[in-house]
């Protein structure tokens, strides 16, 4: 076979042999249907890769530059609709990366950094439709944000951790920390979308340039950052948002029955078990909330703070979840509900859930 030689196939040998070394990586062996990039690195480097993603990639249905280039200073914003995961984009890094203990949630104990015995080559889950019969019903709820594609396709541009084995630790570990900033990137991007907080969306928006910006971050970059002080100063506008969604959304005109209700409603609170059946909890501050096997059949959860709340088995059937604020895909896959049960429109009914 005769190397192709034309400017995009040069482009293309580049781009790669560019990724590659990015991530530390031995280089692939030269294929004769790769032209060996012409120099070596140079300053033209940035000039080459824009001309690929800008130019040529496009047109081929490939990403922008934007999507996978850390070093792009125009962030873009980002759609919720990103903020999920898409298996067949990532590396099975869950399914790696994180460990679990035989318990009501795993069927046996895995070590972090090992992979679950049901991964197969292609890094798809051998038993993905019989998890909860099978006693996985931890990996049933578990959501990642999109976090994987990101560490996977641009954060080590596309090279998994069976290519090459000496990224593997680092990339374990990153996942985590990448996981940590899009759940951050979920609430951030809500929070704009929340009318009563408007006076403080320059604040949010800046928030979440500063969180995009984090995920583009080269691998050691990530491990060296403080998740926990960064986290932080999201919480503090979090609640100031909470506090300003909440107050608007408020009852004016509570009965007594329910006004009593809500004093033992607060951030924290044990309700594991609890019957709150048909409960009015609108505006309530179910913050961290344990709410674990309570009954919440018809409950009125509009304008409730729900971030961190665990609704493990808790039942959500027909209860009114719209409006709710700061609800994660993962709360409601670890619930159960029913079709009556009203959702927001950027989460979707879990398959476990009854008619």
């Amino acid at each position: 076979m005769q190397p192709n030689t034309s400017l995009e196939s040069i482009h293309r040998a580049w781009i790669k042999h560019l990724l590659f070394r990015r991530a530390n990586l031995p280089l692939p062996p030269p294929s004769c249907a790769d032209p060996a990039p012409p120099y070596r690195h140079s300053l033209i480097d940035e000039e080459i890769i824009q001309y690929y993603y800008r130019r040529i990639e496009p047109s081929r249905g490939g990403k922008p530059l934007s999507e996978i280039h850390e070093r792009s200073r125009q962030l873009p914003g980002i759609s919720r609709d990103k903020l999920q995961g898409d298996c067949e984009k990532c590396f099975g890094l869950c399914c790696v990366a994180l460990p679990f203990a035989a318990s009501a949630d795993f069927a046996v104990n895995k070590d972090a950094g090992r992979p679950c015995s049901n991964l197969q080559a292609d890094f798809r889950c051998g038993v993905h439709t019989d998890l909860r019969k099978l006693g996985f019903k931890g990996c049933t709820v578990y959501d990642c944000f999109g976090a994987g594609q990101m560490v996977s396709q641009v954060t080590y541009g596309g090279i998994d951790w069976r290519q090459a084995p000496a990224t593997a630790k680092t990339m374990f570990e990153v996942f985590p920390i990448m996981k940590q900033l899009y759940e951050l990137l979920w609430y951030l991007t809500e929070s704009l979308t929340l009318q009563p907080a408007q006076s403080i969306h320059g604040e949010i928006r800046g928030l979440l340039d500063e969180t995009l910006r984090l995920t583009r971050l080269r691998p050691e970059s990530l491990l060296e950052l403080e998740v926990a002080a960064h986290r932080a100063k999201v919480n503090e506008l979090l609640l100031r948002t909470s506090e300003l969604v909440r107050e608007e959304a408020r009852p004016k005109e509570t009965r007594k029955p329910a006004q009593g209700r809500q004093k033992a409603i607060r951030r924290g609170v044990d309700l594991i078990g609890a019957n709150l059946k048909g409960a009015d909890l609108r505006a309530a501050n179910l913050r961290g909330a344990y709410l674990i096997a309570a009954n919440l059949k018809g409950a009125d959860l509009r304008a409730a703070d729900l971030i961190g709340a665990d609704f493990r088995d808790a039942d959500l059937s027909g209860a009114n979840l719209t409006g709710s604020i700061y609800l994660t895909q993962a709360q409601l896959n670890a619930a159960k509900g029913d079709a009556r049960t009203k959702l927001p429109p950027s989460l979707v009914r879990p398959a476990h859930w009854t008619a």
